[in-house]
């Protein structure tokens, strides 16, 4: 389940709104429905406003989401829920109606069959029973024929694949050592560069491993059982005694992974290798063979994200026993291939994944299931149905004026700011300017022309469909870098920032209600899908993305009081969230949701001056400040499962939802409208509030 920490992707929304990582999928949805999670943003906005047994001074989430927390179950197939899961629910139930259009249109074109056909065929669990583990048994036996490490070198290199797609949540259970993430440099901005990351855990990270918390070591003792289990229900001999093998190599492995906050260091992950490099700096593999197997034969330069990793991992390649590495393939493929294969093994991962990391009760129904693996294989085809069906272009439009307007503010901040140099503020300025924004769907679709769908072949299907992205991506080594490459698909509820790139993206799912509702006043807005453009907006501004310039260079374009300046506010901020504390025994990590944090307070801040500079020679509004702020809390409505809260508070790079409301409290204009005085928990007196842009 190791993510290869896509680097310097900076999302708004966290695995609530796209693919939770525990077998359930991109589109997980309960029977019911909180009668709120569809009704108007004016309306649930009006009820929020109701008197409410919690002062906003004390929590703004509950009084703002409080009747609705009180309401809402979480749906036994989920490990969360909030207004983004609803809007994921409706989302992808349209895009199963599109689907089912598809394979009643006789006139339907070439790619709409393949999406017909991925569909059906993992649609079709009886027919994926009765083939039982034939499909998978040459792969097995291959794996079994290993007769030295040079074959283990060749079967490792055979399986690096692309770690690009957020909807793709196969890369996170994957016996993959390495990560591959293929992006221009990071101080060349004309050529695409391999990014080699950390890989080949199959719990979420090196913690799980190697903190003897008791929470921690019994996850272990599940996570040995779970491998166990899949060997037994695989047909393989010994199987705990594989168990044991596969778990001591990965634990080896985790000790040389760079931790949460090491890994979001970019400088750190500045380490440019040769090809000639590998040999010297990570002995123990025989690379050119691993870089022949893995298709990046030729390739001459590479950065190296993680070197500690690839270190330990071509040392463990030498030093372990050839069977323990073959045990650990059989495992990861199996695992991997889970959603293709018998109930039994299927349910068996869910059990791990779903019931003890996140604490979900219930598997999704199969529909849900199917439809993640064609959003996994074919995202850009999906999208393109979607958008044609449900982004009208007057969305897009209106979105478009709110980016430029929110932009322009942030012009306007830099320069107000009386801190920052003038040739700083030249550089930041440059970034917005130059700054590429994409609205609702690409420029240019990804092609599926190469992947070959055949109906009845869900585990040939998924195998190939993820060969077919590392291939395109490979590609792009021989093409010129290109800017307005999106890395979301339209029908994602999400957004995303991209330092390198210089570039924003907005799918087209998440310019929709409860975010952006055409019907609700121009401030609730401005608080939902506006605050969420200034945040994306601002990644470019946080303490990573403030580390490129405007064409996407790592360089340092800061004076030295300004950088000093910068880093002291971060700091603030950074103490400020490490003093939450979700749990008695677990405090949020400042230091690791920092790049979010800042980006919600400065995209709220940016939000707010652009609501202001929209409504200039226009009527005042009355209760707009209290419209906004509401509009803010209500976006990150959200309830999560205690084994799913903890997981996310030790490894991912955002707040949870509840604390992210949390940032008004360093908004002068929030303290106004709601009238909070000193001694409420939230306030902060005028000198303690956060301010950096």
């Amino acid at each position: 389940m190791q993510a290869h920490s896509r680097p310097l992707r900076r999302t708004a929304r966290r695995t609530a709104l796209s693919l939770a990582l525990c077998g359930a999928t991109f589109a997980l949805a309960p029977a019911h429905a909180a009668p709120d999670d569809t009704a108007p943003v004016a309306a649930i906005a009006a009820n929020a406003n109701a008197p409410a047994a919690t002062l906003p001074g004390d929590d703004f989430f509950d009084y703002v989401n409080g009747a609705w927390l009180k309401s809402v179950e979480i749906p036994a197939d989920r490990s969360s829920w909030g207004v983004g899961a609803a809007l994921v629910e409706d989302t992808n139930a349209r895009i199963v109606k599109l689907i089912e259009g598809l394979a009643a249109d006789p006139a339907a074109n070439a790619e709409a069959k393949k999406i017909v056909a991925y569909y059906n065929t993992f649609m079709d669990e009886a027919g994926i029973e009765a083939r039982g583990l034939a499909p998978l048994q040459a792969q097995l036996k291959d794996i079994a024929a290993i007769k030295d490490k040079a074959a283990l070198t060749r079967a490792l290199g055979a399986t690096l694949r692309a770690d690009v797609d957020p909807l793709n949540a196969t890369n996170f259970f994957t016996e993959n050592l390495f990560g591959l993430w293929v992006a221009q440099g990071l101080t060349d901005a004309t050529h695409y560069t391999p990014y080699l990351l950390q890989g080949g855990l199959g719990m979420p990270d090196r913690a799980y491993y190697l903190d003897d918390t008791p929470s921690m070591v019994a996850l272990r003792g599940k996570y040995l059982a779970h491998i166990a289990a899949t060997f037994r229900l695989a047909g393989m001999d010994d199987a705990d005694a594989r168990a044991a093998r596969v778990f001591d190599l990965e634990r080896k492995i985790a000790q040389s992974h760079a931790n949460r906050e090491d890994s979001a260091d970019v400088l750190k992950a500045n380490n440019l290798w040769q090809a000639a490099d590998f040999g010297r700096k990570a002995p123990g593999m025989d690379w050119k063979a691993y870089f022949q197997s893995a298709g990046l034969a030729g390739q001459h330069k590479f950065i190296v994200w993680h070197p500690s990793a690839i270190i330990g991992a071509a040392r463990l390649v030498q030093a372990m026993p050839l069977a323990t590495w073959k045990d650990f393939l059989a495992f990861h493929r199996i695992n991997h291939a889970h959603s293709a294969l018998p109930k039994a093994l299927a349910d068996q991962h869910f059990d791990f994944y779903g019931r003890t990391l996140n604490g979900t009760p219930q598997q999704a129904v199969r529909w849900k299931r199917s439809l993640a693996a064609v959003n996994a294989a074919m995202p850009d085809a999906l999208g393109k149905i979607y958008v044609a069906k449900y982004f009208p272009p007057e969305s897009k439009q209106r979105l478009q004026q709110m980016v430029v307007q929110i932009v322009d503010a942030f012009h306007a901040r830099i320069d107000q700011l009386d801190w920052m140099a003038p040739a700083t503020k030249q550089e930041a300025h440059a970034k917005l300017k130059s700054l590429y924004v994409g609205v609702g769907y690409p420029e240019k679709w990804a092609s599926y022309d190469a992947l070959q769908v055949v109906p009845g072949d869900a585990l040939g299907n998924l195998q190939r469909a993820e060969l077919a992205e590392t291939q395109r991506q490979l590609a792009k080594l021989k093409q010129p870098v290109d800017r307005a490459e999106w890395c979301m698909p339209a029908q994602l509820v999400n957004a995303v920032n991209m330092p390198m790139q210089n570039a924003i993206n907005f799918p087209a799912a998440i310019l929709q209600p409860p975010y952006f509702d055409p019907n609700a006043s121009d401030a609730m807005n401005y608080g939902g899908i506006g605050a969420t453009i200034g945040h994306e907006i601002s990644h470019s501004f946080d303490d990573q993305g403030a580390q490129f310039d405007s064409r996407g260079l790592l360089r340092d374009w800061w004076t030295a009081a300004d950088g000093a300046h910068f880093k002291q506010a971060s700091a603030a901020l950074a103490a400020q969230y490490s003093a939450y504390k979700p749990f008695p025994d677990l405090a949020i990590n400042g230091q690791q949701t920092l790049s979010e944090n800042l980006a919600d307070l400065a995209g709220l801040a940016a939000a707010h001056d652009a609501y202001l500079a929209s409504m200039a020679g226009k009527a005042p509004v009355a209760d707009a400040d209290r419209q906004f702020f509401t509009g803010y809390a209500m976006s990150w409505r959200e309830k999560a499962r205690d084994a799913a809260l903890r997981r996310a508070i030790l490894t991912d790079g955002h707040a949870p939802d509840k604390w992210r409301t949390a940032t008004v409290r360093n908004m002068d204009a929030w303290y106004k409208a709601f009238n909070v005085q000193p001694g409420q928990t939230l306030y902060l007196a005028p000198e303690q509030r956060v301010r950096v842009w």
